[in-house]
This record gives structure tokens, C-alpha cells and sequence, in this order.
């Protein structure tokens, strides 16, 4: 049985490590944000998937997004942001969910309308 304060440091691990994550995005310190992503990292999004950390982070290379996070969500190793995605000079809302492993992120959930930042959307 996990005790409250496992729980609390767990939870708090995984929340730094997912603040950190984005926050090096953010930052364009993607060495960082990869060494905080896992080798087996998977991604799943409304526009595709991808497999590996290396994968996600050179995608993220291209992109230049910026999260404004407005509220993080905690449970055990998992967190859920949710955020203001700004992209080319569009800003969606938007919720990601991390799995945290191992001090690293394994596995990211997102969810968003991508109809902004598409070609012709308004």
C-alpha cells in the first residue's frame, strides 16, 4: 500500500517533470526537453502519432509551439494540462495528458481544435 506521502512525492515528480518538459519547449532548449522525454515516448494527437523521443522532439523542432499552461492536474505519475497553444501566431485551447515513467515522459495525450492552424482556417 502507498502511503500519502509516496503519493504527494510522486505527484510532484511527475509534475515537475512535465512542467520542466514544457518549459524547455517553450524555452527552444530541446537537448533539455529531450532528456526529460523517454526513448519509447508515444504520442497521440488529432493530426497523427508518433513513436520515440526523438520523433516528438524533432517535430516540436519545427513547430515553435508555446504553451501558456492555466491549470495542471495530478494524479499519481499522471498530469493533465490544460493550456494556451500558440502556433504561427494562432493561440487554441488546448489539454495534454503525461504519462511520467521513470522520471521521464512516456506517453503524451492531446486534445485540441486544429481547425486555427491549418491552411485556411479561421
Amino acid at each position: 500500500m502507498t502511503t500519502n506521502t509516496e503519493t504527494v512525492t510522486t505527484e510532484t515528480d511527475a509534475k515537475e517533470v512535465v512542467l520542466a518538459f514544457v518549459q524547455a519547449i517553450n524555452d527552444e532548449d530541446f537537448k533539455t526537453a529531450r532528456s526529460l522525454a523517454s526513448d519509447d515516448m508515444t504520442f497521440q494527437g488529432v493530426l497523427g502519432a508518433r513513436d520515440g523521443g526523438d520523433a516528438y522532439i524533432q517535430d516540436m523542432e519545427k513547430m515553435k509551439l508555446k504553451y501558456a499552461i492555466q491549470k495542471a492536474f495530478v494524479e499519481g505519475d499522471d498530469v493533465c494540462l490544460f493550456y494556451d497553444l500558440t502556433m504561427s501566431g494562432k493561440t487554441i485551447v488546448g489539454c495534454g495528458w503525461y504519462q511520467v515513467q521513470d522520471g521521464k515522459v512516456h506517453s503524451l495525450k492531446v486534445l485540441f481544435d486544429p481547425r486555427p492552424f491549418l491552411e485556411g482556417g479561421k
